[in-house]
């Protein structure tokens, strides 16, 4: 073992990097990082022994080395075990990828494609005129567009019917979505004019009516998905609003939001309003999100009237707001499962995780509660409630279960969460009453392994 006890015995950069031990990590990461990691590390370790430290090893600063490179160069964007309970965690990615999708991507992503170019005419395409007509094809309407998000569909709606007109829309759906984005701010840069209607908890049709005049240029619903409004309220139904659209020769927009398809979803979301529901009654076009309630990748739907949708077709926001190959390889690999439910239900993550059996659930928490007290932890098994998150059905309790940690003395639940967070991979709990929780809803089944793993090696440090 080489002893490094003064800066004199530090070794050459040229020398150093051509340790057999240091090899490894130049071939994964490049000489480049290699180089700049020895010198910060050395020049480190020369510093600490000329202020009278500890001496060290050649093995000790090679470790430092690696570390240092594994750290600069390791990607910052990575998976999370996401045990929190919260199915569309905005801040953890909201919905994860049918591994059907997942595999569509790395095929796509990693080799050349037909994504602008017609097998059957041999000439240049539309990018996106396969996945419309699985659109069309999957929610029975006459045409279909997709974008990079709901906000730009919405915002590019606007822009193609409205643009130096008024959209009508009631006050109590003027909405603020994630990252404070508000639905005013982005009908304002469509170049609409906004016309509110009614009061916060009451909006009627006479209200609308009143508003239509030669300056209209839509009627506009949106879908209030992140937030409650109970008692005093009243507002104007699809149904209603159509019949006035159509009476006023106005297009009849709904920003539906959430995007909720599945049939198997209304009976545990019986409040959501559905894709299927705003077809049948009548509006124009509806707008909605990919990655909430779709369970798809990020986009935005833009689904109806084929006359509507030419003129967004042909609007040039289109092109800056358009979805990249590996978005529309996700979202055509999740649109062919829904097209056989019972399919759907067993390989769309967001469905599994939200229509999970109770017993299920129950069985895999306990297995993982007697591998954490086996190894002195203290743990329980608690009832507890998930929810959908992501904006979506505010007020909607799942029943589950959590497996509950309790600290050991002189230890917090802060500063365990913080240990878990540097877990490879990060783990993502809740903290309740100075307890961590950790709901397998959220957790894929194979990930259960890893997990214990992981709690056991944080946790169990702390119970010695």
């Amino acid at each position: 073992m080489t002893i490094i006890n003064t800066p004199r015995d530090l070794p050459q950069l040229d020398e150093f990097l051509e340790l057999e031990d240091l090899q490894g990590v130049q071939a994964r990461y490049g000489r480049a990082p290699l180089v700049e990691a020895s010198r910060v590390c050395i020049e480190d370790l020369r510093q600490r022994l000329l202020n009278g430290s500890a001496p060290a090893t050649l093995d000790s600063l090679m470790s430092s080395v690696t570390d240092y490179v594994k750290k600069t160069q390791s990607p910052k964007l990575k998976r999370v075990l996401n045990a929190t309970g919260t199915i569309l965690h905005t801040n953890l990615g909201r919905a994860p990828l049918a591994t059907a999708a997942v595999d569509a991507v790395c095929e796509i992503a990693s080799s050349y494609s037909n994504l602008e170019y017609d097998l059957n005419l041999g000439k240049r395409g539309y990018r996106t005129s396969n996945i419309e007509e699985k659109m069309q094809e999957i929610f029975g309407v006459e045409a279909a567009v997709v974008v990079n998000n709901n906000a730009a569909a919405v915002l590019l709606t606007l822009a193609a019917l409205a643009r130096g007109k008024e959209v009508i829309v009631s006050r109590g759906e003027l909405v603020e979505i994630g990252g404070s984005f508000r639905v005013p701010e982005v009908m304002s840069e469509s170049g609409a004019r906004l016309v509110e209607v009614g009061t916060t908890n009451k909006t009627h049709l006479h209200d609308y009516r009143k508003a239509i005049n030669e300056e209209s240029g839509a009627l506009l619903k949106v879908h209030r998905s992140n937030f409650l409004i109970e008692g005093f309220t009243s507002e104007v139904s699809i149904g209603d609003l159509h019949a006035l659209a159509e009476e006023s020769g106005l297009p009849l927009i709904y920003d539906l939001g959430s995007g909720s398809f599945a049939d198997s979803l209304t009976g545990v979301l019986p409040e959501e309003p559905t894709i299927k529901k705003a077809l049948d009654d009548g509006a124009d076009l509806i707008l909605f999100s990919g990655d909430k309630l779709f369970g798809g990748p990020q986009a935005g739907f833009i689904i109806g009237r084929a006359d509507l949708i030419s003129k967004i077709k042909h609007h040039p926001l289109l092109r800056p707001l358009r979805i990249d190959k590996m978005t529309l390889a996700a979202l055509e690999a999740t649109l062919l499962l829904y097209a056989d439910p019972d399919k759907a239900r067993k390989d769309i993550p967001l469905l599994q995780m939200t229509l999970i059996d109770l017993n299920e659930l129950k069985e895999r928490s306990s297995r993982l509660l007697n591998k954490l007290q086996a190894h002195g932890i203290n743990a329980v098994l608690d009832e507890s409630d998930a929810v959908l998150g992501g904006g979506s059905s505010p007020g909607v309790k799942l029943n589950s279960c959590n497996v509950v940690v309790t600290p050991a003395c002189g230890q917090s639940a802060q500063s365990l969460d913080a240990r878990l967070h540097q877990a490879d991979p990060p783990v993502i709990s809740r903290i309740v009453r100075d307890r961590l929780h950790f709901d397998l809803r959220t957790i894929k089944s194979e990930e259960d392994s890893e997990l214990s793993a992981i709690l056991i090696s944080i946790l169990q440090k702390d119970q010695i």
